[in-house]
């Protein structure tokens, strides 16, 4: 560090420094530069975790897949016919179960609709015994 004393046979008037010191900016930038170079490394690798990387898939309706919608009011839809309950739903995917190749369970719901009426469709499935379950959705609108 540099210190300016005042020359020898002055008038005794002090003359202010204009200089900016910037030894403890460049001491305090080392240290924080040092501590972010220890703490990345043990942030980003922690925990290996796989992440899932985000796709679109365009699939194809084929007939045989089974495409069960939900209303905006939470309305179970079987294709195009309603369905009474969750009881005949499971009844219904009982049958379709049973055939082999087993369909694709697609399921449709209304943007504004409840999660609970996804969630006993999925759980429909669970207990009919359907392995694949899609669920259909509009992709975002382009933008140019």
């Amino acid at each position: 560090m540099a210190m300016q004393i005042p020359a020898a046979g002055g008038d005794g008037q002090e003359q202010a420094v204009s200089a900016i010191n910037t030894t403890p900016l460049v001491d305090v930038m080392l240290v924080l530069l040092i501590i972010f170079l220890i703490t990345i490394p043990v942030v980003n690798y922690s925990v290996p975790v796989d992440l899932p990387k985000q796709r679109n898939e365009v699939r194809e309706s084929k007939p045989e897949n089974i495409v069960i919608s939900v209303d905006a009011r939470g309305g179970l839809y079987w294709l195009d016919a309603k369905v009474s309950g969750v009881d005949e739903l499971v009844r219904r995917l009982k049958t379709v179960a049973a055939m082999d190749p087993q369909p694709e369970v697609h399921i449709r719901g209304d943007w504004h609709s409840d999660y609970e009426p996804v969630g006993k469709i999925i759980l429909a499935c669970q207990r009919a015994g359907i392995v694949k379950i899609g669920f259909i959705t509009e992709p975002p609108a382009r933008t140019l």
